[in-house]
């Protein structure tokens, strides 16, 4: 199985992947929760009539209002909501046969400016420190490698992960008003944890095999590498697929999304482990022989 042999086909993929992501981030951005934008979210219950309770929110006068519907509930975003404008509404809404407010929750400015510095933080502090682990682990790895190749090209592979997310869920709330969390940056950051985790697996293996010697060439010892791993990477992602998507199916709605999260980031993880990041080494090797060879 020569799976570095056809590398310029997994980039394609991965362009097909990422691209239409980035067309609606670019377009649309991403649908972010009240826990980055600030302001007030309330949930109604018990009427399907979406006119009638945008009205009454325009009547209790709140501001930049956005009105949500799905089977369930009818949702109002607006800029946070004074008790006194609160209790208006509350009273019209009494006024509706059936209709009951099942959730008000509000954050201010300051609150959600600091969750999204650190969530950004977050991610870049992980790609950093990811960088510079894999460099050090990978010190002494014989030539043609290099330490700091590993650790670049493993960020690479999280990066198309990281990104290939976001561009989904762009496309999701776009579609059907799927809202970005602390609860999915919580998510993106493990399954950047666990693609690195298949990457460094498979990374080893090359070490070991650059350490035993070969007359193979580096792309060679690398594909061989993939192969030897393959059955392992493809089993533990499985069996953690497996457990996440039985979660998806039977958890609670409060969690689904970030348990969607896990689902697609396990898919994309061990994708770009095996087809991206070493294929990304062997690239990176190829295009320094040639300008060594030009010299």
């Amino acid at each position: 199985m020569n799976i570095i042999k056809h590398r310029k086909w997994w980039y394609l993929l991965s362009l097909l992947i990422v691209l239409p992501g980035v067309v609606s981030l670019v377009i649309f951005g991403l649908k972010l929760s009240i826990d980055f934008t600030g302001g007030t979210i309330i949930e109604i219950d018990g009427t399907k009539d979406k006119t009638q309770i945008e009205k009454l929110a325009r009547d209790a006068k709140f501001e930049n209002l956005t009105i949500s519907q799905n089977d369930k509930y009818i949702l109002i975003r607006s800029k946070v909501v004074s008790e006194e404008k609160h209790k208006k509404f509350k009273v019209e809404l009494n006024k509706i046969k059936g209709a009951k407010e099942i959730r008000i929750e509000t954050v201010g400015p300051s609150i959600s400016k600091e969750i999204t510095t650190r969530a950004f933080t977050s991610v870049l502090l992980a790609s950093v420190i990811i960088v510079i682990y894999l460099a050090y682990v990978f010190r002494k790895v014989p030539k043609p490698a290099s330490s700091l190749r590993f650790g670049v090209t493993a960020v690479l592979g999280i990066l198309h992960d990281a990104l290939a997310l976001l561009g989904i869920f762009s496309i999701l709330g776009f579609l059907f008003n799927v809202e970005i969390d602390p609860l999915f940056i919580t998510a993106v950051l493990t399954v950047i944890g666990f693609s690195v985790h298949d990457t460094v697996v498979i990374y080893d293996r090359v070490r070991e095999n650059l350490i035993k010697g070969t007359s193979e060439t580096f792309e060679g010892v690398v594909n061989r590498s993939i192969v030897e791993m393959l059955d392992r990477d493809i089993s533990t992602s499985f069996l953690a697929f497996i457990i996440v998507f039985i979660l998806y199916l039977f958890g609670g709605d409060s969690i689904r999304y970030f348990v969607l999260t896990m689902v697609i980031g396990i898919l994309l993880g061990t994708y770009s482990s095996i087809f991206n990041s070493a294929s990304l080494l062997v690239t990176w090797q190829n295009i320094k022989d040639r300008k060594a060879h030009q010299k």
